[in-house]
């Protein structure tokens, strides 16, 4: 007596497109074999298959699916691998292959062959319908042995299960933040961002997953970054106090202000003025400068300065300087000769600070048509000249007495910036 075909067996038919290779009457014999094989009729189907021959494209497939019919799932397993190496195009093959695996218990095998077929027929509904109800069940067993073996401090188990549960759902939420919490505590923040970066990529808007990204950037040193996501969680969620205190510090840390349009119009200035100069100073060397200065000078007319911090901060250096009736004229426009000895000062703190900063032309070798050596800016001017951060006109002049655009003056603060780096 023919077995009845089990209810929870699928076979696939074969696809037109592997079948239209086929002569006629062998179409007509695969069609009526597998017509055999669904009314379970195993005898027949065998009969017909062994006088197609295994040359045959579906000869393989189709004695997986009648052993599978008679109980015999290793047999079935055989005859489906073949199959899949033969025609790995199949997807009836790696569809019969993955029920053989399923009824052997290895469900990580059955869920492999089922997104194979999924790779070569995505609207498969038998394999999207299996693969999914296998996602959840080992997603869900994974998830709860990493539970319990976090619980019991097996760190190392407790990840091999996170991680596993990642093979059947790679947008896990729960998984990915439970790997991120192991390696931070680990310490080893490289893969505990990983963890977070997917998180965020896979769900933009969480608040727990944005929160957990910006502390690990911010232990990570990862500043810059750090305060890019806080900025992001406190726009979905602006009631953060925790995500606004951690901004300030942050911006506080960078040397972040929020600087008015006067910063923005500097390189648009036809000359640059004192506090031009010290907001520059400030903002393009905030790394080297440091947060904390020597107690600055008393100054006396710079309360309504926009660049009053910066200025503090460079005559406290000694980068600038203040005048002997404690004012510092921020608006008075900055001369060639002037910023020749800004930038003097300025090399010789970055130098005490360990910066190697290398003369190119030897100053004896330097002559200044219009500067002479007993001139009050010679010394500064000759200096910047040989670092090749201020230059001569055509006709040797240094015209001390001219002032610089905006757009000159970055220029000079670039070169030396890059100097440093």
């Amino acid at each position: 007596m023919e077995p009845t075909p089990p209810p929870s067996l699928y076979i696939e038919n074969p696809a037109p497109a592997a079948s239209a290779e086929l002569s006629l009457d062998d179409r007509i014999a695969v069609e009526e074999a597998w017509n055999n094989l669904k009314q379970g009729k195993v005898a027949k189907a065998e009969k017909i298959l062994t006088k197609l021959g295994n040359a045959n494209p579906f000869y393989d497939a189709g004695l997986g699916y009648a052993s599978l019919l008679l109980g015999d799932v290793a047999a079935a397993e055989q005859y489906f691998q073949q199959a899949s190496r033969n025609h790995p195009e199949m997807p009836l093959a790696h569809l019969g292959l993955a029920q053989s695996y399923a009824k052997a218990g290895k469900e990580e095998q059955a869920f492999n062959e089922y997104l194979e077929v999924l790779k070569r027929d995505p609207e498969n509904a038998y394999a999207s319908k299996e693969s999914g109800a296998l996602r959840t069940k080992k997603t869900s067993e994974l998830v709860g042995r990493g539970k319990s073996y976090a619980a019991a401090g097996s760190k190392e188990k407790a990840k091999e299960s996170y991680l596993e549960a990642l093979h059947y759902s790679p947008k896990s939420e729960e998984s990915h933040l439970a790997l991120a919490k192991i390696y931070k505590e680990e310490t080893n923040y490289q893969n505990a961002l990983f963890h977070l970066r997917t998180a965020t990529t896979n769900d933009p808007k969480s608040k727990a997953i944005l929160g957990e990204y910006a502390d690990t950037l911010f232990l990570a040193e990862q500043f810059p970054r750090s305060l890019e996501v806080y900025q992001r969680l406190l726009e979905i969620d602006p009631q953060n106090k925790t995500a606004r205190d951690r901004i300030d510090a942050l911006k506080n840390k960078l040397g972040i202000v929020e600087l008015p349009s006067q910063y923005n119009s500097i390189a648009g200035l036809e000359a640059v003025t004192k506090e031009d100069v010290a907001a520059l100073i400030g903002i393009k060397f905030r790394d080297v400068l440091g947060e904390s200065t020597p107690k600055p000078p008393v100054i006396i007319d710079i309360t309504t300065s926009w660049a009053s911090r910066f200025i503090l901060k460079t005559t406290a250096l000694e980068i600038m300087d203040v005048y002997s009736n404690h004012t510092f004229q921020p608006r008075k426009v900055v001369t060639r000769a002037e910023m020749a000895e800004t930038l003097v000062r300025l090399v010789n703190f970055l130098k005490k600070g360990g910066t190697k900063i290398v003369e190119q032309i030897p100053i004896e070798r330097i002559q200044i048509q219009d500067v002479p050596q007993d001139h009050f800016y010679f010394q500064p001017i000759a200096q910047v000249l040989s670092y090749e951060l201020m230059t001569l006109a055509p006709d040797r002049t240094f015209k001390p007495e001219l002032g610089l655009s905006g757009r000159e003056t970055i220029k000079i603060l670039d070169i030396l910036a890059g100097l440093i780096k």
